[in-house]
């Protein structure tokens, strides 16, 4: 056996401890409980992404976060957005449009996301049947006032959309807020959503605060639709009594709020997740001070 000097014994130790040192500081890949790369939605920081797109998300990842779901891309090329990503160490996994630009601008979205490398294009707003009938049919009033026949017909779409998308080698999915969980004669929309889409070519990403706001109880849905919710949004809300359309809970930080995720967690082990995105929507400290906070939350909650 080669006999090692104290000297050079000492020196390697110094390197290992210095080594050490570093990585410690460095947040880990996988950083919540789902044993999944800690992600988060760019609707987060809408308002200063725009304004410095690269610089914004090298503090993301300097944060741990490590995928990204875009809400926008302000003009910029798939290459331009790759490169971002690739230069920050984020993958940009998913990316959100509302039906009513989807229709029209399907092939558009599915040439750009295939040329941006995305696993899923999610729709995170659905239409009326009949825009005519009401005033703005883009306010969330609107979405409140859908009924049974505006939904049935929103699941044909995405049927339409998701054997698109699917044909392109990408998937699709629908993100709900909190209509989707008012009923019409005991049928509640969001299972009828569940019953006439095609589990091949529609998923669910489940946000799991606005299931929270609208009475729904995400254990139960993960329970129940284990394969179909392929991703979550996590993100909390400060309940303090009767909410509606108009008037929403505040959003907060994460364990800053009154939803208790460690089930939901446990109920989204046992499921099919494939991606877990923070998102937080209204601040009261600098948005990164803020995300920070969030980020911290998910390395730490164990389930």
């Amino acid at each position: 056996m080669k006999r090692v000097s104290r000297r050079t014994f000492l020196k390697t130790a110094s390197v290992s401890a210095a080594c050490a040192a570093l990585w410690s500081k460095v947040p880990p890949l996988m950083a919540n409980p789902l044993g999944l790369p800690l992600g988060l939605q760019l609707y987060s920081v809408r308002d200063i992404l725009p304004k410095d797109y690269d610089g914004t998300l090298k503090q993301l990842a300097a944060l741990g976060y490590r995928e990204v779901e875009a809400a926008g891309f302000f003009g910029r090329t798939p290459a331009q957005v790759k490169q971002a990503m690739d230069q920050a160490g984020l993958h940009c996994v998913s990316a959100h449009y509302p039906l009513k630009d989807l229709l029209p601008k399907l092939d558009e979205t599915i040439h750009y996301g295939k040329d941006l490398g995305l696993e899923y294009i999610v729709c995170a707003a659905p239409m009326l049947k009949d825009p005519s009938r009401v005033k703005d049919a883009n306010s969330r009033a609107a979405r409140e006032s859908m009924t049974l026949d505006d939904w049935r017909w929103n699941a044909e779409q995405f049927n339409h959309i998701g054997d698109r998308v699917h044909a392109a080698g990408m998937k699709f999915a629908y993100h709900n807020h909190t209509p989707e969980f008012r009923s019409e004669n005991g049928v509640v929309f969001y299972d009828e959503l569940m019953r006439l889409t095609d589990p091949e070519k529609v998923s669910m990403e489940l946000d799991c605060g606005w299931a929270v706001v609208a009475g729904a109880d995400p254990v139960k849905l993960l329970t129940r639709y284990p394969t179909r919710i392929r991703m979550l949004h996590v993100k909390e809300f400060k309940l303090t009594g009767a909410t509606t359309a108009a008037d929403p809970p505040p959003s907060t930080e994460m364990g800053r709020g009154t939803i208790d995720y460690r089930p939901i967690f446990e109920a989204a082990k046992k499921a099919s997740i494939e991606h877990a995105f923070v998102e937080q929507e209204q601040f009261d400290m600098p948005p990164m001070e803020a995300l920070k906070v969030d980020a911290d939350y998910m390395r730490a909650l164990t389930v």
